[in-house]
């Protein structure tokens, strides 16, 4: 078990100190994110905790997972590893595919 949490279906006035206080009553937070739109700058309801141990990250799934906030249900497992995004296309070649000569 990792010790890196997904966070869904916060509030979106939720702030980062916020996320760290709920966590923090089930374990030591080493750090928390709320991710939020880069143009907009509003949250856009899911976040990441970094609890300091595997053992206090599952104790704070089993205790957070599916309860309420702020008339929302938090959706709290362990995170996974971020996938590269591709776009299905080569960025290298800027042609289109045709070649230019």
């Amino acid at each position: 078990m990792g010790n890196k949490l997904y966070v869904g279906g916060l509030p979106y006035s939720v702030t980062e100190g916020r996320l760290q206080e709920i966590f923090a009553a089930h374990g030591t937070v080493e750090s928390a994110k709320v991710i939020t739109d880069k143009f907009t700058g509003q949250s856009r309801g899911f976040g990441f905790v970094e609890m300091s141990s595997g053992g206090e990250a599952q104790r704070a799934i089993q205790a957070l997972n599916g309860t309420e906030l702020g008339g929302r249900t938090l959706t709290v497992n362990e995170a996974k590893p971020m996938e590269r995004r591709d776009s299905g296309r080569d960025r290298g070649n800027r042609s289109g595919g045709r070649d230019r000569w």
